[in-house]
């Protein structure tokens, strides 16, 4: 039978679609086919809805999430009585479960539906979906021991209803009454856990985009980025310039008439500055500023937007205040802020073991990518970025701060860092900025990294310029212990990467030489090929290193290591230098290793498909289902990678340094921001394991 979780409420305003957004991320981490079903469902777009189909990629047809429309479902239910509603609501919803492992239900949302006794509907329609129940209670603007009443009371009532509560989530709460509301509960000895959420600010304010759409603006200038910045405050102009600035707060939306020339110029040159960052200015009355103002405002504060309403200040002012910021499609930032506040208070681990949903067999590229932020986020530790100032990683640096999956120090002049940041909505609060150039630490390196290179005639004097280098810099932070990991490469070459990594951090005792590995991200497996990345034409010896390192890492990332050494041919069939050098290195494996499985030479297709292995190397441990595969040099490996991803739409994840004392990683200069992010949090893994 489909396993079932239904997200539920007792009142409107209690936030749930954080819950129901950390409860899909749980379950898509675990299989591969979730279905999403909301019984009843308002007219008009459903933002929820939008949001996970695009952020999970779901592939279920739209029309059947819904059960049906509050309008008719109310008529039916007084014409015909609820036993009909219900029984019609259970029919659309078998329809969903029969195509997927797991289905997620989200409760109605008690606004304006019509329903008598909404929760006792709610209670009934999980009872009957054979789903478990997590109610979320709203707990905003509300003393701590009403909360606590409340939840109990909600309990209480579910449960009498026959439920299946698998825990208790309190939302929007003081962020200061947390810690007290979580402890009373606690003492009220529910006999589920309950979690206490606190208001974020963050995910209420409205995004500059979605209050133009409701105020009808005109946007004069911005960009995407700029748009989607959440409007944390609102800061109205009527002062002098000087008194002015001294109102304005980071993230603030700046309103003002539109005659007000010197307070749009005055917001955005403290916006520029950083002092602090805003997110637009909005201009009422209808009113604009002359072109000569306006392309002084892109230039002082690019991608900033500025919006003109046709509103007066005061009405203005009334609609801003009114709206409410929302989780959709358009907002994913939003979104990973959501994600990292229910990660951060709910003990996920122990929610999906309540769940009981059984792991899929699959392994999708979501689902791995899933479980590097997880594993990462275990144990935390800090990765410096020395390209703080490059877009994709400071985006990148957004997500691992909003989804709270480590530490984070990033490298360049800080106030470029920081007015890039500004400009694009990141907040980099919680991050170490640190320039190289004058940092207090750039002496202490300079020594260190003179002694460390003497026998090449380096002086503290030159060392002293070599560390200014942000790489040398960052992998100093390494070798220090100032941090654990580090991942560059998105606009420097490999070389510059990972060379004051073999300078300074050096390999490992066990290790011979420094490889790589790629995750290949298949539709239903994560397959390991090395090295593809890092040594041309390794020798027999070389090859057998790498393959031991990469045995290594595949079983820490959860990769079950069968290794095959590719070649040309398979078993006895061929003969040749190429293929003694895959022989020999499979045999230094063996007698090494003997606990690993390992078969070479062998083909690729002899290596991956069931069929082509029974055949050529029948009864092989490892033929047909092989994991990681070890490619002979890297002309073969760099092909076959690029190939397999571009041609069976795989999400290479990667390339993983092997062998180093301490993790550095290095990025393709074509990566993309979700690839920085799985790179910093398997680097965040690596380092797990090595200072355990």
């Amino acid at each position: 039978m489909t396993r079932s979780v239904y997200v539920t409420g007792i009142d409107r305003g209690d936030g749930r679609q954080v819950v129901e957004l950390g409860v899909m991320e749980l379950l898509t981490r675990q299989v591969d086919r979730v279905g999403v079903f909301r019984p009843l469902v308002h007219d008009g777009p459903d933002r929820l809805f939008e949001l996970l189909r695009a952020r999970y990629r779901l592939s279920q047809d739209p029309g059947t999430v819904y059960g049906m429309e509050y309008g008719p479902a109310s008529a039916l239910q007084a014409e015909r009585g609820t036993d009909e509603l219900v029984s019609q609501l259970v029919d659309r919803f078998h329809q969903v479960a029969r195509d997927y492992e797991v289905v997620l239900v989200l409760g109605t949302d008690f606004a304006d539906t019509q329903l008598p006794d909404e929760l006792a509907l709610n209670a009934r329609l999980a009872n009957e979906f054979g789903a478990s129940v997590i109610p979320v209670v709203g707990g905003r603007k509300q003393p701590a021991e009403s909360v606590r009443a409340e939840a109990r009371n909600a309990f209480r009532a579910y449960a009498g209803l026959g439920c299946d509560v698998l825990t208790l989530v309190v939302n929007r709460v003081a962020p200061a009454d947390r810690a007290e509301i979580a402890e009373r509960l606690n003492d009220s000895r529910l006999p589920v856990p309950a979690y206490v959420l606190p208001d974020e600010p963050a995910l209420a304010a409205p995004t500059v985009a979605q209050i133009t759409q409701s105020l009808g603006g005109t946007v004069l200038l911005g960009d995407d980025a700029g748009l989607a910045r959440d409007a944390l405050d609102f800061v109205f102009g009527g002062a002098m310039l000087p008194n002015f600035l001294n109102a304005l707060t980071p993230g603030c939306l700046v309103v003002t008439p539109g005659d007000r020339s010197d307070l749009v110029v005055g917001s955005l040159a403290a916006h520029s500055a950083g002092t602090p960052p805003i997110a637009g200015v909005l201009l009422t009355l209808d009113e604009r500023p002359g072109k000569e103002i306006l392309t002084l405002a892109s230039r002082l504060a690019p991608g900033t937007p500025v919006i003109s309403v046709p509103g007066r200040s005061f009405p203005t002012a009334g609609e801003l205040f009114a709206l409410e910021g929302k989780l959709n499609a358009a907002t994913p930032r939003k979104a990973e802020t959501a994600l990292g506040l229910f990660e951060r208070h709910v003990d996920t681990s122990d929610l999906l073991d309540r769940m009981s949903v059984a792991r899929s067999g699959r392994v999708t590229p979501m689902m791995f990518e899933h479980e590097l932020l997880e594993q990462a986020r275990s144990d935390r530790r800090r990765v410096v970025l020395p390209e703080g100032t490059e877009e994709r990683v400071l985006r990148a640096a957004d997500v691992l701060v909003r989804r709270d999956v480590c530490d984070l120090t990033l490298l360049g002049d800080v106030d470029v860092i920081r007015k890039k940041a500004a400009d694009l909505g990141v907040d980099l609060s919680s991050a170490e900025l640190i320039d190289p150039t004058n940092s207090e630490l750039r002496q202490r390196f300079a020594e260190r990294y003179a002694g460390l290179r003497a026998h090449k005639g380096v002086t503290v004097e030159l060392a002293y310029d070599v560390v200014a280098d942000v790489n040398y810099f960052g992998t100093l932070m390494v070798q220090e212990g100032l941090a654990d990991g580090m991942v560059s490469g998105s606009v420097h070459s490999t070389a510059a990467t990972i060379r004051p990594a073999f300078e300074i951090i050096k390999t490992k005792p066990d290790a011979k030489i420094v490889s790589s590995v790629f995750f290949m991200c298949l539709a239903d497996k994560v397959l390991v090929y090395g090295d593809c990345a890092v040594n041309p034409d390794p020798n027999a010896v070389q090859l057998a290193d790498i393959a031991i390192q990469s045995a290594g890492t595949a079983a820490q990332f959860g990769v079950d290591p069968r290794m095959a050494m590719l070649s040309y041919s398979t078993g006895t069939s061929g003969a040749g230098a190429d293929v003694d050098k895959v022989r020999e290195a499979t045999e230094l494996v063996r007698s090494s290793r003997p606990d690993l499985l390992v078969e070479g030479p062998i083909q690729y297709d002899a290596a991956v498909e069931p069929s082509v292995a029974a055949t050529k190397l029948p009864g092989s441990a490892v033929a047909g289902q092989a994991s990681v595969l070890i490619f002979p040099d890297l002309n073969t490996g760099n092909n076959t990678y690029k190939a397999v991803q571009r041609s069976a739409g795989a999400v290479a994840v990667g390339p993983v340094l092997q062998g180093l004392r301490k993790p550095v990683n290095d990025l393709s200069r074509g990566a993309l921001v979700q690839d920085i992010v799985n790179t910093v949090a398997i680097t965040a893994i690596q380092a797990q394991s090595q200072n355990s």
